[in-house]
């Protein structure tokens, strides 16, 4: 860069021999006097050295010379003041360029060093060059470094030491110096060139941004050192990062253009922060809604809390998106558990509060409850310690008022927890190596539509995904995969869960679930459960298995279609109910399982793959419509694929309605389950009742409350093998236990009846 050539700024005063009306003999200011007709200066036209010059006499302890002209001068720009002198007479003085700088206002830029070196005269005779380079950064060679608010200056040069002597001085020269630095040919502007110091100490913000604003299509270059950035700090170029950054937590730095987890890992030298401070300004910056890693490994040492991160409120609503990079979990002290155990109190008429908390700061937000009466998945949400009180992420169904609990706090890699909401965030193509130390994510307290797209959760040590309270409202889980870190143990002591979900409309699509301790736990309702794959068995002969899905919300408007469901099961209860028993609510409903694959290899022959648990008496099945499924076993049979768990209370069986069991498939199964069914009655002696006994198909162990049609095959015939021509009388619910049905007709009869039953009543 030379901006004599490209801008055509003059820098150069003017020679001698054009007359000394503009060489003052003080600092070069409006005003100041000057050599003219003073007695001290005479102009030599002819010296053999230099042609035309000035010759001085020195009477003054530093005997000034300064062009009054403007020199003018801008960051980013260094200019080499020279001249040539030599000693005629007299003592012999030392000589150094020197100068007056400006504000644009005119007034004096004080603060900064104003003269270069000073080079003694050792013989009379003896040219010598005197120079010193003006510039805005501090790199070799510079001896003047000016800030942003100089303008311009008054340049020449001073003598120093005994006065008396005379001196010859050749033309002031300034040049445009600063393509020795930094040229136009390169791409890039040095930040330094423009005040940067890099000591860590100087804020260096401002010089970030006049470097900034003159890249003009080229790179800003962030050498080696330590550059202290005090407040926010927006570049729009390109930045290539040599040197690091120190900011305050609350401070952001937005890279526009290099918008990307290396460059944030280079401009803060560490992976940690360097994710930190990206995020931080994904959320900051509204330019900015997707943070790419790059396909990065960052290596997590301990928990990344998200909102300390953030560092500026507790609440993001606007959509962001993670993506293409990997979390490696190495192992530590941090990523311990914090149990704490308290008595607290209860009242299922407050069902989201425990009181009375003991040892109440203690309790970390984010922690797993259990305790008697205390469901699966039960968090805490916020802790008022004010009050002694825990929010709970649901009720519990059957915890005593006053009673002892355990608080466990799992560690997560990322953890959200911190915010009170968070809406429309995605993690894409992002893999947390758990590696059997962490837990993955902790979602926010509230929000809606967090989205994981192609993630992968390997070993989570407790827990995959994890909602503390209604964070998970329309979640969207797709194409994602769950890696159990517990594969080699049986099923039944594992103890991870991939993921919980407490509010409604989840979306959960296409996923994977190797050997999880339990791969879902959903409350709420509205969720669509699609296309997954989870398989839990084990290398137990005959083992028990566990649930893979777990539903526990009654009436939950949920459709499970063309999933994979090996050797684990489904379970459907109201274990999130603070009163289990059956009162106004609607009852367990609403579920659509269709085109799915059930699978089990080595179980016990009471293993099922469909269980309805209540935890209080009084419910019933309204809506529940179970087709086109295939159920199979491998390496023995199993009795029937549903069932009961009464472990609590029994189903109201006289209550069934609108529940459907039809068009499936099974192999090694003894006993299918159907409903309706369609059954051959053969009769083979004269009866007036006929006792038809389909129980065994009916589902859940049902009544066989209805029975839609009766077609009689052939001819009916009584104890004189007469032809008779009579319709039956149609009985339900027959039999001590209610689960036959009886045909009544109006003489004792023989024959073949085929008989259409239901174990509900349609609505």
């Amino acid at each position: 860069m030379n901006k004599a050539i490209t801008d055509g700024v003059v820098f150069m005063p003017p020679a001698f021999e054009n007359g000394l009306g503009v060489w003052s003999s003080e600092d070069g200011t409006p005003g100041s006097l000057t050599y003219v007709g003073a007695g001290n200066a005479a102009l030599v036209p002819a010296d053999q050295d230099f042609d035309g010059c000035l010759e001085l006499f020195k009477d003054q302890n530093t005997q000034k010379l300064r062009y009054m002209g403007q020199t003018p001068f801008e960051q980013g720009c260094y200019l080499r003041v020279s001249a040539r002198v030599k000693a005629i007479s007299g003592p012999l003085p030392e000589v150094r360029v020197a100068t007056w700088a400006a504000q644009a206002s005119g007034a004096h830029a004080g603060g900064y060093v104003e003269n270069g070196p000073a080079t003694a005269l050792t013989a009379y005779g003896e040219v010598v060059e005197v120079s010193a380079i003006i510039g805005s950064g501090s790199r070799n060679g510079v001896d003047m470094i000016w800030g942003a608010d100089v303008a311009y200056a008054h340049v020449g040069i001073d003598l120093t030491g005994t006065n008396g002597a005379v001196v010859r001085i050749d033309d002031i020269v300034v040049e445009d110096v600063t393509g020795a630095y930094l040229r136009d040919m390169m791409d890039w502007v040095d930040v330094r060139d423009f005040g940067a110091a890099g000591d860590g100490v100087t804020d260096d913000k401002a010089a970030f941004q006049a470097a900034d604003a003159a890249a003009n299509g080229r790179t800003v270059l962030v050498p080696e050192g330590t550059y202290r950035i005090a407040s926010n700090l927006t570049l729009h170029a390109d930045v290539r990062f040599e040197g690091t950054l120190t900011m305050p937590d609350n401070a952001y730095l937005s890279l526009t253009r290099n918008f990307d987890l290396p460059t944030y890992i280079d401009a803060f030298g560490t992976e940690l922060l360097g994710f930190r401070k990206a995020f931080q300004a994904l959320l900051h910056y509204a330019d900015h809604e997707i943070l790419d890693m790059c396909g990065r490994r960052i290596d997590v040492t301990s928990p990344i809390d998200m909102q300390d991160a953030y560092n500026s409120g507790d609440s993001f609503l606007i959509r962001r998106v993670i993506k293409n990079g990997q979390f490696y979990v190495v192992g530590g002290s941090a990523w311990d558990d914090e149990v704490t155990t308290a008595t607290a109190q209860y009242n299922a008429a407050n069902p989201y509060r425990l009181t009375n908390v003991a040892n109440i700061s203690a309790v970390m937000p984010g922690s797993v409850v259990s305790g008697f009466g205390v469901g699966r998945e039960i968090y805490v949400k916020t802790v008022d310690v004010a009050n002694s009180e825990v929010e709970l992420s649901q009720p519990l169904w059957g915890a005593a008022a006053n009673q002892t609990y355990t608080f466990t706090r799992h560690k997560y890699v990322l953890d959200f927890g911190g915010f009170a909401e968070v809406n429309r965030l995605n993690l894409i193509e992002v893999e947390l190596q758990c590696n059997g130390h962490a837990s993955g994510v902790m979602l926010p307290r509230d929000g809606e539509n967090f989205v994981f797209q192609d993630c992968f959760f390997i070993k989570p040590k407790n827990r995959g995904i994890s909602s503390v309270g209604r964070g998970c409202q329309d979640l969207h889980l797709d194409r994602c995969q769950f890696i159990s870190n517990e594969q080699g143990i049986a099923a039944t002591d594992r103890v991870s869960v991939a993921f919980n979900v407490n509010a409604n409309d989840a979306k959960v699509r296409d996923n994977r679930f190797q050997r999880m301790g339990t791969s879902m736990v959903l409350h709420g309702s509205g969720h669509i459960i699609q296309g997954n794959h989870l398989f839990q068995g084990d290398e137990v002969t005959d083992g028990p298995r566990v649930a893979g899905l777990v539903f526990t919300y009654e009436n939950n408007k949920t459709v499970l279609n063309g999933n994979y469901i090996d050797n684990c099961f489904v379970e459907w209860n109201n274990e999130h109910d603070a009163f289990p028993d059956f009162g106004s609510e609607y009852s367990f409903g609403g579920m659509t399982i269709t085109g799915n694959i059930f699978t089990a290899n080595d179980v016990a022959s009471w293993f099922k793959w469909i269980y309805v648990k209540p935890f209080g008496t009084g419910h019933y099945l309204s809506g529940l419509h179970v087709t086109n499924n295939t159920f199979r076993t491998i390496a023995g049979a199993i009795n029937r694929v549903e069932g009961v768990s009464t472990t609590h209370a029994d189903l109201d069986y006289w209550s069934m309605k609108d529940v459907t069991f039809e068009n499936n498939a099974f192999v090694g199964i003894s006993q299918k389950t159907i409903s309706p069914v369609t059954l051959e009655f053969n009769q083979n002696t004269e009866a007036a009742t006929w006792v038809l006994d389909g129980s065994d198909y009916l589902p859940f162990g049902g009544n066989a409350r209805t029975v839609q049609s009766v077609t009689i095959e052939g001819d009916l015939r009584d104890a004189g093998n007469n032809q008779v021509w009579d319709n039956p009388h149609v009985l339900v619910n027959q039999g001590p236990s209610y689960k036959k049905v009886a045909l009544a007709w109006s003489k004792a009869v023989r024959g073949t009846a085929h008989v259409t039953m239901r174990v509900d009543r349609p609505v």
